[in-house]
């Protein structure tokens, strides 16, 4: 299910421009970071013994403005995607989310779990030495999510803020920065999550394919900060 980076797609001069700044500021975290002695993980888990599954923070972290949510989370190790040490998880909470908006009315939701749902952006699958590796969507039981359309969800996206000093003000930049200066793959992995529910759900009709353990990813792909900012460089001096 990996997706190659569609760098064909053509890019405004203000997003080229938002991602590099976007890109500076992802550099600048984890330079302070680094210069601190920590990293990424270090600052979620705050000292914290690393359990696979515990969410941590443990009760995630939301911005009571913007209603941007996330986590940091690992699998089991028998379970674990190659390469992947863990994993945050971004979330629009369904206070953020515009009232035109709806999530779809699966078979067996609930009202209730439908209109109060948080809607999952994107997951970033990090490294032990606390540097991001991969992107990745993930089916509607994997977080327990309303599911949005692949378009309403990318509406979402510039939504998506975390202004807070909790659990650590650089990782909470980095997040923010992240999703700005990634934003093209991100649109397509999002995209191809729903193409790929669609072939799994002709596939198997039988089955319910947002419960369906067997599909848990959805689409994915690798990621380099260094390659990101080159083709950024690229575009901006009109060689890429």
């Amino acid at each position: 299910m990996d997706i190659p980076a569609d760098q064909n797609e053509p890019i405004s001069a203000a997003q080229l421009q938002r991602m590099i700044n976007a890109g500076n500021k992802v550099v600048d975290c984890l330079r302070v970071l680094s210069k601190s002695g920590q990293n990424l993980i270090g600052e979620v888990l705050r000292g914290d013994a690393f359990t696979q599954w515990e969410h941590y923070p443990p009760d995630d972290v939301h911005d009571p403005e913007t209603h941007a949510q996330y986590y940091f989370h690992a699998h089991a190790p028998d379970e674990a995607r190659v390469g992947d040490f863990g994993h945050f998880h971004t979330f629009m909470m369904r206070s953020g989310i515009p009232e035109n908006l709806r999530p779809l009315r699966l078979t067996g939701d609930s009202l209730e779990a439908v209109a109060g749902g948080s809607c999952h952006m994107i997951a970033i699958a990090m490294t032990p030495e606390g540097l991001p590796e991969r992107l990745f969507t993930t089916n509607r039981w994997v977080t327990g999510e309303a599911w949005y359309a692949a378009s309403d969800v990318i509406a979402m996206l510039d939504r998506f803020e975390m202004d807070l000093a909790y659990p650590s003000w650089p990782l909470n930049q980095w997040l923010t920065a992240m999703l700005v200066l990634f934003r093209p793959q991100i649109e397509q992995l999002i995209l191809r999550r729903d193409q790929t529910i669609a072939d799994w759900q002709a596939r198997y009709p039988l089955r319910d394919v947002f419960e369906d353990r067997a599909l848990e990813v959805t689409s994915s792909i690798e990621i380099s900060l260094v390659a990101q900012i080159e083709w950024l460089d690229q575009l901006a001096d009109g060689s890429g």
